[in-house]
């Protein structure tokens, strides 16, 4: 859990760092001339009641020593007040680049448990920093929080039922034509002689279809009930291409197939056979067109 945790926080990193932006922004005082420790702390109270799952809010000053208690849910640790903390990197962060940071996760000295911590320097009316409001959240809240997952509502529950309903119904096909395509040339025995080269490029194209359709399940599976989300780019394109270039394979040997079955039984269909090939040969064609063009978007993502 908690590995999928962080490797979900890494893909929604800029948009954890956005939303924590906005919750400073909105709320804390910044830029006026009399600001004051007791009112930053006390619109930094109001973010964390607003926030359920926040572990705790504190203040630093511009050297980088805690200047109020650790402020929780339930209480508040007064120990914490006057720690020096010039050396995390909330606060060097925040320090340097002079904007709402949020750091990678580490274990919470709190709880224990992995979280991050979000700061915001607060300006006087000169321009320079004053205080850094330091904001500590368990990373799966963060998660939830930046890229909900569904499963919270009866809509949310009613997807991912429906879609493991049909991973569930297009896996029994995968396990079918698997089944078909073993079965097709294992029901000769030992008599391996008895085996004739049709039924070997059936199994193969029953085979081929069934790994193409057990990649779209697992790619279902993951992504929409288990909630692996990949980059949404990356995510298609390899998806696509492991789907169309099993589709591919299995058209070519079929299409191969055509052409010795039509050579030696009928050779005025063989145009037929030469159709299939430049069809197959169109989808590769276009394939490779979709590749280029999805790395050259990703590219420009990057």
């Amino acid at each position: 859990m908690v590995a999928r945790d962080i490797q979900q926080f890494a893909e929604i990193r800029t948009k954890a760092r956005a939303y924590f932006c906005f919750l400073f922004s909105k709320n804390l005082p910044n830029r006026l001339p009399d600001i004051s420790t007791e009112s930053v702390t006390n619109r930094l109270r109001k973010i964390m009641g607003d926030q359920p799952n926040a572990e705790g809010v504190y203040l630093l000053d511009e050297k980088g020593v805690q200047i109020t208690p650790t402020y929780l849910p339930n209480g508040t640790r007064t120990e914490d007040a006057g720690a020096i903390r010039s050396t995390r990197a909330y606060y060097y962060r925040a320090m340097k680049e002079k904007r709402c940071t949020i750091t990678d996760p580490y274990p919470s000295l709190i709880s224990q448990e992995i979280c991050i911590t979000a700061s915001q320097p607060i300006f006087d009316e000169a321009g320079n920093v004053k205080y850094v409001a330091c904001l500590d959240m368990p990373i799966e809240s963060v998660v939830k929080l930046t890229h909900p997952t569904a499963g919270a509502s009866f809509v949310g529950r009613f997807t991912k039922f429906a879609y493991s309903m049909f991973s569930l119904a297009l896996l029994m096909v995968a396990i079918l034509l698997f089944v078909k395509g073993v079965g097709s040339f294992l029901a000769y025995g030992i008599h391996v002689d008895a085996i004739e080269i049709k039924t070997i490029f059936k199994a193969t194209i029953l085979l081929t279809l069934s790994l193409a359709i057990f990649d779209l399940v697992k790619t279902i599976f993951e992504e929409e009930v288990m909630g692996v989300h990949r980059h949404a780019h990356a995510g298609a394109n390899r998806t696509m291409i492991k789907f169309l270039g099993s589709i591919i394979i299995a058209l070519s040997i079929e299409a191969l197939m055509l052409v010795f079955k039509f050579a030696l039984t009928d050779p005025d269909k063989l145009e037929h056979a030469v159709y299939l090939i430049g069809g197959v040969s169109l989808l590769t064609i276009t394939l490779a067109i979709y590749i280029k063009f999805t790395k050259e978007v990703m590219g420009d993502d990057d």
